[in-house]
Order: C-alpha cells, then structure tokens, then sequence
C-alpha cells in the first residue's frame, strides 16, 4: 500500500444522493485531516439535502446547486477552494426508470461524466508538479456495466468485458470508457470503482430494500419479478464509502477496483428475509407474516439473472474486506428506516408519486 497524503480538499458530486451523502458523512466523521468538501448536487428528484441536514454547521462543508455538466461553474469550483480530488458520484441510478426514459441517463451520467472529467483535467494541467502528483478523479461505477452472470459463473473481475444490458448499464459503460481515455492518453490520474448493490441509511424508496420495507409497513404488496430468482450482491454503503477512501488514497492511477459485498442473495430470499425480520421488529397486530404480502409480478425487460464481484485485487492490494454481513447490514438497515419514518414520509408523500416505484 502506498504511503502518500489522503486528499484534503475535496470536490464531491451527487453528496446528495444514497451513496454520496453516507461517503460526506462517513469522510467528515473519520477523515480529520480534511479542510474543504465541496458537494456538488443539482437536486434531481434523489437528491436530497435532508440527508446532510444536521451537517450545515460544519465548517468544512459547503453545498453548491448545480450540474457536473457545467463547465464554468465546476472550473470555478476546482480553482476556488484549490480541490486536490473529485469523486465522481452523481448519476440516475434506477433501471426501471432508464428503460421508461433513456435520455436524462446518457446526459447525466455519460456526457455529464465526460464534461466533468474534461474540467478536471484543464485544471490538472495548470497544477505545479506536487499538486499535479497528488491530485486524483474518482470515478465511481457500477458492477452492471458488465452484463449478466449464469449461476455457475465466475464473478466479474476488473479485466471481465463489458457487456451492458439496459440503457442505465450502459451509459455507465460509456463514462468509464471516457474516464479511462482520460488517464491513458492525456495522464489524468484517475480512479474507477465497480460496487455492486448498495443498501443502507438514506436509500431513495425506489430502491429494492426501503420499498419492500415501506410497502411492507404499509400493507402493501411486494412486488416481486419474475421467479424472484435474480441474484444480487448486497455492499452496505458504509461499507462501499470506506473501500472508495482506501483507493483515494492509495490506489493506483489507471486502475480499476471492484467493491462487492461477498453476499450473493437471490431476490425472494432477500424480501423473506426482511419479511422475517420485520415480523420481530415490528409485528403485525393480527400475528401474521409480512411474507404473506409477497407477490409475483411480470419480470422487467432485460432483467439480468445474477451479479457478482470478485474483490480480490482491492483485498490483496489495500486490504480491504467488509464489515458487515448481509444479515447485520440488513437488520441496521431495518431499524435505521423504522426510526426515521418522517424521513421517508416527506418523500414518498411530497416529493415523489408511490405508485412510481418498481419491483424486486
């Protein structure tokens, strides 16, 4: 592991979002040395700045509106509060949502990667040679931007050939693409990270685990595709934000990481896991099972069978591995959602329309 100084001043996009606002909570509360995080968030419809709410006075924090797009703004930014890393998280993020609509995905997520990456690197050349040396871009992507796996399929490695199934996969695919050209023709350091499915603290209700969750508190049903045998690797995003900290300071410009959870879970057992849970935790009056809320629904287009990581390079280079199992992570998670409830309420009820949200 190498021995250089963790960046201090920090561009962070998207630290509104799921995984963006728990590595600005996780980065503040553990990385003392850091003197500026600028979060970057244009406040889409998953951006939320509840979720940094009870961190306005840190004096370390500033949130800026806007759009990673948008060249002048991002310039200003860097050259300002004299940024020596971007993490790069801001992205539409849900599949159902890109197979309804695929333009806001290769907008945001490609070319406003693309923009992004092309403002860093105008500013990393003006650097001296140490600012230059230490200056990193974090790419944070997703394990989807390679395909689909068969059960007895090895996992993804960070050489597996990108095979992108939805129009979500691939314009992820096509910003690492980007990212990587980046590095290899003009020397930009950067960083790409492939996770697989986050789940934890603050997770928009879209997502597989608040919706079975709220739709289980609810009374609702729990909308299951297909056979509900899609198999899924669960990271919990505490988790994810500390491997992305470990490759910001000691990865390798030019490489890729794989982040996974090591926690292969088919969808079904998932949702009767959480049903089982809740039934402990949260009881129905009438003694009975969430699980009898499961049902079946018509599986999505180009639903991908099974994803999975293989973490060896981040084990072996930066001695990574996560802390949480699924089953701690889960049951965290659970009671994270049922002491926050208002949390969820201001968006399912103001923000966002219930019936818009998909299935397992």
């Amino acid at each position: 592991m190498s021995s250089r100084t963790a960046p201090r001043r920090l561009l962070v996009t998207g630290g509104c979002g799921f995984i963006g606002s728990n590595y600005v909570r996780e980065r503040l509360a553990q990385a003392e040395g850091t003197e500026v995080l600028v979060n970057l968030d244009l406040l889409t419809y998953a951006g939320n700045p509840a979720n940094l709410a009870d961190l306005g006075n840190d004096p370390r924090l500033l949130f800026v509106r806007g759009d990673i797009g948008d060249r002048a703004l991002v310039a200003d930014l860097l050259s300002r509060h004299r940024i020596d890393a971007v993490v790069n998280f801001a992205a539409e993020s849900h599949v159902d949502r890109s197979i309804d609509g695929p333009e806001p995905f290769v907008l945001t997520n490609t070319l406003g990667a693309f923009r992004l990456a092309e403002t860093a690197r105008a500013y990393w050349n003006g650097l001296g040679t140490e600012e230059r040396a230490a200056f990193r871009f974090f790419h944070v992507s997703t394990d989807e931007v390679f395909g689909s796996l068969s059960p007895d399929d090895p996992p993804f490695r960070e050489t597996t050939p990108y095979a992108p199934n939805s129009p979500y996969a691939a314009s992820k695919a096509a910003s690492d693409h980007f990212v990587r050209a980046a590095h290899h023709t003009y020397g930009l350091p950067t960083l790409i990270s492939h996770c697989t499915n986050n789940y934890g603290p603050y997770q928009f209700p879209e997502k597989l685990i608040p919706l079975m969750l709220l739709n289980a508190l609810d009374g609702k049903p729990l909308p299951v595709y297909g056979d509900g045998t899609n198999v899924r690797d669960w990271l919990h995003v505490a988790d994810h934000c500390r491997a992305i900290d470990l490759i910001l300071a000691h990865g390798t410009p030019g490489e890729v990481y794989n982040i996974g959870g090591l926690n292969e879970v088919r969808n079904i057992d998932l949702v009767r896991e959480l049903a089982a849970l809740l039934d402990g935790l949260r009881p129905h009056a009438d003694g009975k099972s969430y699980a009898e809320q499961i049902v079946f629904v018509a599986d999505r287009p180009g639903h991908d069978r099974r994803y999975a990581i293989d973490c060896a390079k981040i084990a072996a280079e930066l001695g990574w591995k996560p802390r949480e199992t699924f089953a701690s992570g889960l049951r965290k998670t659970i009671a994270w959602y049922l002491e926050n409830r208002p949390w969820t309420d201001a968006i399912t009820q103001t923000r966002y329309a219930r019936e818009r949200l998909g299935a397992a």
